[in-house]
């Protein structure tokens, strides 16, 4: 450990200068007149050659959002984001609940309207906006929704209050930390400005499974006859992947993923049970359910009553979830990696006395398993010619361009089953709390950590609107971020449109042939949106012509270095 000094400045240099010694690589902004002291600070350390965050101008707070959450997926490293004040709050409260119930850790900063009405501070109000915007507890706007919130009161607990930021957003369940900023604090002066690099405050180490809990685990997975693992977050930490194949493949557990947030597991993995957990429940006699916040709909599917049901996870019973009542006979708190290790290892010395039971369950899993693929590719070769396209037809074309090695990025209908994915940090799926429009600035935020690889986004129409198109081509177009958008537009909110038909499945809308409030369909040339900003876009509404437009918003992407967007026509539900 070393002792740094800034002779002289003010807070927001140091801030700035921390920043960058924990790791902070990019700060993620929309700026307000808060942001004064910030900005000269930003404007000296590029004139001086101190180091500092980057900044990137993101002309909105939920794009900005989704920015650090991509580059985090990608970095393991929390970026900042700032906004301005309460208004800019308000605008990243949807990004910040995905964040939230997602898992993944976010420094949001605002700034705070100044304190101070006259007198000598600098950064005292200077417009009339400093009065109305106001708040007795701005703080108060997304405390629930964020694992700590705090108020930088003076430059000298400065060092403290953002390792702690730091260390509360890096610590298991990870999640976003919320910081405001007065305007007279950053510009407050200081002298012989002393900080630790690296830090003095470390991070706690992960939680580890309870070896008794694994044991217990272990006799009641090895006494199963049909045991079953369903997941949704597997895969957060990639090291994941290589631990869940090998329990899967040891024992010949089927994987089931329901509506998966990460790559879990190997798409070609003998034991990928595909993506319908429903099908597979009520057979299972033990059920692992490993990081998944709803394994089943109750109403819908459930396991047999006398089934065993294990929780796996870093907080396997979701305790900040008001209610989640499923049944569990064993939760074992860790990180899923080091609790599937242990779980293999225990299982290993059980091995010999089930291996019969074993080897009959993987042929049984062999067969269910090629039954299931050709149902998806009967699927896939009845609606190939369909118009408008089926999801499956566009999710088809897609994999076919996009290689192993492309990350992709689902806010869409994309449908799981026509998809190859066989890479660790491939896809992501993180709009955890159903906050709409995360995908476009989360799919920049990855090619930000990431210029090398192809990112695909994945939109449907109404998420695409949701997530400021025009800002974020904008970013992509400042920053030379070019990711390939793909905007299943089937001219509805489909889930609206569906559940409504669940609750009423003999009522007037089940019978309507437009429900109100679920269709988009005054026609959007959303294609033109990216063109704006000197993208390529294209319109496709015929089929046999997706592979070729694929092609072509592939070059403009690839060679061009140019987004591209294209408008695909599609079925609804």
């Amino acid at each position: 450990m070393t002792v740094k000094t800034i002779e002289t400045g003010t807070t927001a240099d140091a801030y700035l200068a921390l920043l960058a010694d924990r790791g902070v690589d990019c700060l993620f902004a929309n700026a307000g007149t808060d942001f004064a002291p910030l900005i000269e600070a930003l404007c000296k350390a590029e004139a001086m050659g101190w180091p500092a965050p980057k900044p990137v101008t993101v002309p909105h707070e939920n794009v900005a959002v989704g920015m650090a959450l991509g580059y985090y997926l990608r970095t393991g490293r929390p970026q900042l984001v700032m906004v301005h004040v309460n208004v800019g709050t308000a605008n990243a409260v949807a990004g910040l609940l995905n964040a939230w119930r997602a898992n993944i850790p976010v420094l949001f900063t605002a700034g705070r309207t100044p304190f101070s009405e006259e007198g000598g501070l600098t950064g005292k109000r200077t417009g009339e906006i400093h009065w109305p915007q106001e708040m007795r507890d701005q703080r108060a706007m997304v405390r629930e929704i964020v694992k700590w919130d705090y108020e930088l009161p003076n430059p000298e607990v400065l060092e403290a209050v953002l390792d702690r930021a730091i260390n509360l957003a890096i610590s298991e369940p990870k999640g976003p930390v919320y910081l405001t900023l007065p305007r007279e604090v950053l510009a407050a002066p200081i002298a012989n400005f002393a900080y630790s690099s690296p830090s003095r405050r470390a991070a706690p180490s992960p939680p580890h499974p309870d070896p008794a809990a694994i044991e217990r685990a272990a006799e009641l997975i090895a006494r199963a006859e049909r045991p079953l693992l369903v997941t949704s977050s597997a895969g957060r930490d990639e090291t994941d992947v290589k631990k869940l194949a090998a329990l899967a493949e040891s024992f010949a557990i089927p994987v089931a993923q329901r509506k998966p947030r990460y790559m879990c597991l190997p798409t070609d993995h003998p034991m990928h049970l595909g993506f319908d957990p429903d099908s597979l429940l009520g057979e299972a006699d033990v059920v692992i359910v490993a990081e998944c916040d709803v394994p089943w709909i109750p109403g819908r599917k459930a396991p047999a009553p006398d089934a065993k049901v294990i929780h796996l996870g870093v907080d396997p019973i979701f305790a900040s979830y008001p209610l989640r009542g499923f049944p569990c006979d064993l939760a074992i708190t860790g990180v899923l990696g080091a609790t599937l290790s242990q779980l293999t290892e225990a299982l290993a010395s059980r091995q010999a006395g089930a291996r019969d039971c074993i080897e009959a369950r993987r042929r049984r899993l062999a067969e269910t398993r090629a039954a299931q693929r050709m149902r998806w590719a009967a699927l896939l070769e009845k609606n190939r010619d369909a118009a408008p396209m089926h999801p499956a037809w566009v999710t088809h074309c897609i994999n076919k361009v996009k290689g192993d090695d492309a990350i992709l990025v689902k806010e869409s209908p994309l449908a799981f089953e026509h998809l190859t994915l066989t890479r660790p940090g491939t896809f992501f799926n993180v709009g955890a709390a159903g906050a709409l429009g995360w995908g476009l600035g989360t799919a920049l935020g990855l090619k930000a950590a990431a210029p090398d690889k192809l990112v695909v986004c994945t939109v449907g129409d109404g998420a695409y609107m949701f997530g400021n198109p025009i800002p974020a081509h904008y970013v992509a177009k400042a920053e030379g971020l070019p990711i390939l958008t793909v905007i299943f537009n089937n001219q509805m909110w489909g889930a609206v449109k569906r559940n409504t038909r669940e609750v009423y499945p003999e009522g007037f809308a089940a019978g309507s042939s437009r429900e109100p409030l679920t269709y988009f369909d005054a026609e959007m040339r959303f294609e033109r949106a990216v063109e704006a900003a000197g993208g390529y876009g294209e319109r496709v509404s015929d089929p046999a012509e997706l592979p070729k437009a694929m092609e072509r918003a592939l070059e403009a992407v690839t060679t061009e270095r140019r987004q591209a967007l294209l408008n695909v026509i599609c079925r609804g539900p």
